[in-house]
């Protein structure tokens, strides 16, 4: 990551940390003053925020830190693991979201429902700031890869921007449900929003998890097919096999490859040659940090391509 990019979305995290620490000090007062839980519930949900922020904040801090000896590939990791605790936080806030929509269905509470509403929506257009504010760059980074264009994104940015989209979200059905029990008195509408709103916080704390721990688990990059990347090195002149073939994610937006390339005895002019040619085609696929043992012949180490043909066996 550059470091100019870093130093701008450390100012956006700064200031999205800022607006909604204020949001979280307003609801937790509306919520005594109105005795709405609901405020309360969704102040709970402004403080996970908060700390959801001020870890992806760190984070990026440190991931920006240069590579030591202990840490070959700096610290890039962080913010992989940065979006698996916001993803864990996004889950526990909808269960907590399902455990109090039960209680408050089968014990209703009167509220004060202007009140609510009125916080609410100050709480809301809050939450729209600090939504634009993450939402201008929230670690997309498209790369050309010739017909196709493959997405990146940073796990650790998107994963704080849900938490905030996720508040926005539940801001607009506190006010819905301030709407409809100031006109019609409903209590059971507030517990069934909440549902809807736990529903939605679920669906993104799947969707972070599931990114953050494929990386963890160093899976092939959504978007890329690891058959086609070893037919594509495999179709550059000189190159008469590829095996031990291995693409990764140092964190979102960095792959790594590492591979065997059988080259036959060619001079060292040739085989730089091929390696300029296999770099010029990895970079297509966004690759950038790549390992590369040439051969005269195949070392019989890791698995070949099943969608790759070696040269030299036709």
């Amino acid at each position: 990551m550059r470091a100019h990019a870093t130093d701008a979305m450390g100012r956006r995290f700064l200031i999205s940390i800022g607006v909604t620490f204020a949001i979280l000090i307003a609801e937790v007062a509306g919520g005594f003053w109105t005795g709405s839980l609901a405020l309360l519930s969704d102040a709970a949900h402004v403080f996970m925020d908060v700390f959801a922020l001020a870890l992806s904040y760190l984070a990026l801090r440190l991931s920006s830190l240069p590579a030591d000896d202990r840490h070959t590939y700096g610290y890039h990791r962080l913010e992989v693991l940065a979006a698996l605790v916001n993803g864990v936080t996004l889950g526990a806030i909808a269960v907590g979201i399902f455990t109090e929509s039960w209680q408050r269905w089968q014990h209703p509470q009167p509220v004060k429902s202007l009140e609510m509403l009125a916080i609410a929506a100050v709480g809301l257009g809050a939450n729209l700031v600090v939504v634009y504010v993450l939402g201008g760059r929230h670690g997309h980074d498209d790369r050309d890869a010739g017909a196709r264009s493959v997405e990146r994104e940073d796990l650790n940015v998107r994963s704080a921007f849900l938490h905030v989209v996720g508040d926005a979200v539940s801001s607009v059905g506190v006010i819905v449900a301030a709407l409809i029990l100031w006109r019609t008195g409903w209590t059971w509408v507030d517990p069934l929003m909440s549902v809807l709103i736990g529903t939605l916080i679920l669906v993104s704390s799947w969707r972070v998890l599931k990114g953050s721990l494929h990386i963890l688990v160093e899976g092939v990059p959504e978007g890329l097919s690891l058959g086609t990347i070893g037919q594509t090195m495999d179709g550059i002149p000189g190159v008469l096999g590829v095996h031990d073939l291995h693409v990764w994610s140092l964190c979102s937006g960095h792959v790594a490859l590492s591979a065997h390339v059988v080259t036959g005895s060619q001079s060292q002019v040739e085989n730089d040659a091929v390696m300029s040619g296999i770099k010029g085609r990895l970079s297509s696929f966004g690759i950038e940090h790549t390992t590369i043992q040439f051969e005269s012949a195949a070392c019989g180490q890791g698995p070949g391509l099943p969608l790759t043909v070696a040269k030299g066996a036709e």
